[in-house]
């Protein structure tokens, strides 16, 4: 793709048709500068097959502000819209809406409100909050749903993956198998959530960390090509990279060639002053091998080399490895504990394709509208409960137990502060019969989880590097009670909005169903 074309299918026009046609009719309705809000959540958690998640990492928001920096009208990109005929062969856009999208048209008119990345999110709670010009919020929708529910999507593996391997060394292998240049948002997503190191050289590069990984089979195919052996290969990675020597040994056979001959080259190395780093195994049974890689490993002398696990990994996988290990070892003489602790794992296409939930179900809904000087709740009705959002200005907060172990969260009008209140009523967004009562004995602390991103177009919010981001991750997940944490059918975490927003929520759709069924009357 040439770089002019890159710029236009990334740019501003990286939106879906019917954003444009849409803000068309705004812009010749005349409520195209009307201040509206739109709320950005998710409907359910990531279901993988086998098991569900319990929550989920917020990622993506660094990417999104920069791009909505740089997404601006180009003259090009009027053009293109310019050419664009209806079904009778007439201009789609009018030319008073196009010079408004070329003169008057950008992000910076929009406030942001947002949970900041590395957050433990939860389903129905808006993680992000648009507020400005109804046709600009509106534009928005699309790259805001891309680029967040990617991220999000990719981070919440990631942190399942790097919960069931028990913190060890995670390595996100996926560049290979990723959906094109998504690659680089999923590698960024994986290590916010988890994953320590990529392979992807280009991203490793761009968020300051060194990319990780060994060599393939192909390198050992080489030499034995030539009229050499496995050893010599070994040898030549090993000559090469003394103090990184890590050793794929299972192009022949692992236990009979690939790790003897491993350390072969490992002895080699340690005479010479060098500390190899260890080895990596990718087919075959992953728990035992790793038993009786150890085992080898051990007797000469090498009880802290790694042992690097690859090949369709993910978190069940690796729960299933992990209790394989605590079972055999003993019997092979092997320190369960101790090879637990050594073991890392290369996980790629099932992280980075979030094998099991290819998509996280985020959406965008226009919840209050500004017209003739006063803001309008706005709600839109569906057969399916779960499906109708919570109108108005909302504030979102986070409810902890006296273990210091989140609760709930509690979605609440913005004039609401629970802070004040000696009680809590807490009901079920879409069930009017499910409602606690909290009292103030019953809670330690209540948390704001929105922070200003955008304030009058301009950013107040600085992006924290991922360094911080993984604390942030961390500091969150410890704070789940472990129900909610668990890898199968993990305990549902409460979601509940107010008593006033419940009320006003209940009589917007009662209000628009009488309005309804008189005009059907009439």
């Amino acid at each position: 793709m040439k770089k002019k074309d890159q710029r236009t299918a990334e740019g501003i026009l990286f939106t879906d048709q019917y954003q444009l046609t849409m803000a068309q009719v705004y812009f010749r309705s005349g409520c195209h500068l009307c201040p509206a809000q739109f709320d950005h959540f998710f409907r359910s958690y990531p279901d993988y097959g086998l098991h569900k998640a319990g929550y989920c990492i917020n990622a993506g928001l660094e990417w999104l502000l920069d791009w909505m920096e740089q997404a601006h009208f180009r003259e090009e990109d009027i053009r293109y819209l310019k050419q664009q005929k209806n079904r009778v062969g007439k201009p789609l856009f009018q030319d008073d809406f196009l010079d408004w999208l070329r003169n008057d048209f950008s992000f910076s008119s929009l406030d942001l409100y947002a949970i900041p990345e590395g957050r433990v999110v939860h389903p129905n709670v808006p993680l992000s909050v648009v507020r400005g010009p109804l046709a600009v919020a509106q534009v928005l929708e699309t790259a805001l749903l891309n680029q967040l529910n990617f991220q999000t999507l990719i981070a919440t593996k990631a942190a399942r993956i790097s919960e069931s391997g028990r913190g060890q060394l995670l390595l996100e292998f996926g560049l290979r198998r990723a959906h094109g240049t998504g690659a680089n948002a999923g590698a960024r997503a994986a290590m916010i959530g988890g994953a320590d190191f990529t392979s992807n050289v280009g991203i490793s590069h761009v968020l300051g960390y060194p990319p990780k990984g060994t060599h393939a089979h192909s390198m050992i195919q080489t030499f034995l090509a030539m009229g050499l052996k496995e050893i010599d290969a070994f040898r030549a990675y090993a000559e090469i990279y003394p103090d990184d020597c890590l050793l794929l040994v299972d192009t022949i056979d692992t236990l009979e060639s690939g790790v003897p001959n491993a350390i072969k080259v490992f002895e080699e190395l340690r005479k010479q002053g060098h500390k190899p780093v260890g080895v990596r195994l990718d087919s075959g049974d992953l728990a035992y091998l790793s038993i009786q890689a150890a085992k080898m490993l051990n007797a000469a002398g090498f009880p802290d080399t790694k042992i690097v696990l690859s090949n369709n990994l993910d978190e069940l996988v690796i729960w299933q490895i992990i209790t394989q290990v605590e079972e055999e070892a003993p019997r092979y003489g092997v320190d369960p504990d101790h090879l637990i602790k050594r073991l890392v794992y290369g996980v790629g296409t099932r992280l980075i394709t979030s094998h099991g939930s290819c998509s996280l179900g985020g959406v965008y809904k226009l919840v209050a509208l500004k017209c003739h000087g006063k803001w309008t709740p706005a709600i839109k009705i569906s057969d399916t409960p779960q499906k109708t959002p919570n109108p108005g200005h909302k504030k979102v907060w986070r409810i902890y137990d006296h273990r210091g172990k989140a609760t709930a969260d509690l979605i609440t009008l913005e004039d609401e502060d629970p802070l004040k209140k000696k009680q809590l009523l807490l009901r079920n967004p879409f069930d009017p019969v499910k409602k606690r009562k909290l009292a103030a004995n019953q809670f330690s602390y209540i948390e704001p989880l929105h922070e200003p991103i955008l304030v009058n177009g301009k950013q107040v919010y600085q992006s924290p590097g991922i360094e911080e981001i993984r604390k942030i991750r961390k500091n969150d997940i410890e704070r789940l009670d472990p129900g909610i944490r668990r890898l199968m059918n993990p305990h549902i975490y409460h979601v509940s909005i107010s008593q006033k927003l419940w009320e006003l929520k209940a009589g917007l759709i009662e209000q628009i169903r009488e309005q309804n069924h008189q005009k059907n009357k009439s």
